[in-house]
């Protein structure tokens, strides 16, 4: 019987053994984000605008103003017709920004937006990476370097807004909802309590015990949105998509959160709480013109289909209404089939595209949908792996990706800024179909995620995936 000859390994096979050794070296790696965040930086200069914390400076002007005795909705900053839009609560949080310069707050401001959007991709990009095995920090660090390249990150930096900060609140409600979501079924839906120990009281039952216990239960769940919504109104929505989808006690707790802190801000600022619900909270001439392209919602893109100042209000509500009614319908489906991720997702885009005046900046949700398209790509190509059609291997998740390529590309260079017009100066036509739909790029692309965006079947449950018989049964033989 011949002997069996081992065929050395061809040299293809060689090299791509080594590529893979070098790839997973840290230093490698390590160099691999730096390189990203260049990229990024040479992205943001090349297709971002020039901001100098613009946006920063009125509301540090307007919390010294405050702080010096001023009436916090009477200041104008300098040179221009705006002022503080937020209610007293977010003046508050912001008061502590009167004791730095407008640049230390500014940079202050860029590091807390930072960690907001690293805790935002931890989240959403964290359990792709375990999927794949790659190291978190790895992926987190490409990943927030592509994210700083976008619209909405780069002019939230730049212009020294808080919107990846509230976003950063919504996304700690998930990881709530998620550390309550396993505390559930490795103790039991009835209680969730930490055993007694012998001849002595529950650790509930001291302070310290209830707020460990609360936090690694996820009994919190609902308090980022609260917060989020005291300072802005546009994430109420998610409270809505709470009680759509039936989450009573995290929809309480984001009422009770929003209910606490607007008090707070009557408590120490009742004067400006009045100012701001009975006049201000309906001034949107304070926020800017309905039908400016920096207004991606849905009602500056119907303003500017008009080539108008205004909105046909009517036509606004009708679509406004239906866009809703989508949102959170297809919502509640990505919740019932286990991505709560891609459900909050698509909560944040709705609330933008329906809020009357949306900036470009307040879209940050469209990170998280970059990284849900494409871990679907992801998964169907993985799932068709060894299947061809003739020579070719099957081209799954190929739309998938190609939208998310399309939608990043997009947002980095923002196509809309080449054809922006002011009326009534110029018409919005005046760069023909062409430029109009450039010019509502941002807004089509949004409004398009909330009908199409795709959910990941039983990607992270944020509840007890087991029938409601089995669940009894468990709480019965704890019992």
């Amino acid at each position: 019987m011949p002997a069996t000859v081992e065929r050395p390994p061809s040299l293809l096979t060689t090299v791509h053994r080594v590529a893979r050794q070098v790839w997973t070296t840290t230093f490698v790696r390590l160099g691999v984000v730096a390189a990203t965040a260049l990229v990024a930086v040479w992205a943001v200069r090349t297709y971002g605008r020039q901001y100098d914390f613009f946006d920063l400076r009125i509301y540090h002007g307007a919390v010294v103003w405050w702080a010096e005795g001023g009436d916090l909705y009477q200041f104008v900053a300098p040179q221009t017709t705006l002022g503080f839009t937020y209610p007293p609560f977010a003046a508050l949080a912001m008061l502590p920004m009167a004791m730095l310069g407008t640049q230390a707050a500014g940079w202050v401001n860029v590091l807390l937006n930072l960690a907001a959007l690293a805790l935002i991709l931890f989240t959403v990009v964290g359990p792709i990476a375990d999927r794949y095995g790659v190291p978190r920090w790895f992926a987190v660090g490409v990943a927030v370097s592509l994210a700083g390249a976008t619209e909405p990150v780069r002019e939230t930096l730049g212009f020294g807004q808080i919107n990846l900060i509230l976003a950063g609140l919504i996304v700690a409600d998930l990881v709530a909802l998620r550390w309550r979501g396993r505390a559930t079924l490795t103790r039991g839906p009835a209680t969730g309590l930490d055993p007694a120990p012998a001849g002595g009281p529950r650790p509930e039952q001291t302070l310290l015990g209830w707020l460990r216990h609360a936090w690694v239960t996820g009994a919190f769940a609902g308090a980022g949105v609260g917060l989020a919504t005291s300072v802005k109104l546009t994430p109420g929505l998610f409270i809505v998509y709470f009680m759509v989808t039936r989450q009573w006690r995290v929809a309480f707790t984001a009422i009770g959160a929003a209910i606490g802190a607007t008090a707070v801000g009557y408590l120490f600022a009742g004067g400006e709480s009045v100012t701001y619900f009975s006049s201000v909270v309906w001034d949107t001439n304070r926020v800017g013109v309905v039908d400016a392209t920096p207004n991606q919602s849905l009602a500056g893109l119907l303003a500017r289909a008009y080539d108008s100042p205004t909105t046909p209000t009517l036509m606004w509500l009708a679509f406004a209404v239906l866009l809703l009614a989508v949102g959170l319908s297809r919502a509640k489906a990505a919740h019932v089939e286990g991505d709560e991720m891609a459900a909050f997702t698509i909560i944040g885009l709705t609330a933008n595209a329906i809020c009357p005046i949306s900036w470009t900046h307040h879209f940050v949700f469209l990170v998280p949908a970059l990284v849900i398209l494409v871990d679907v790509a992801l998964r169907r190509r993985r799932a068709v792996r060894g299947f061809n059609i003739g020579r070719f291997p099957v081209l799954a998740g190929l739309r998938h990706a190609t939208a998310a390529v399309g939608v990043y590309l997009l947002i980095v260079i923002s196509p809309m800024w080449r054809y922006e017009h002011r009326l009534s100066q110029m018409s919005h036509y005046a760069d023909g179909r062409y430029g109009a739909l450039m010019e509502n790029s941002l807004a089509l692309a949004a409004i398009m995620l909330v009908v199409l965006l795709p959910w990941r079947q039983g990607a992270e449950p944020v509840f007890d995936p087991r029938p409601a018989t089995a669940r009894r049964g468990l709480v019965r033989s704890s019992a």
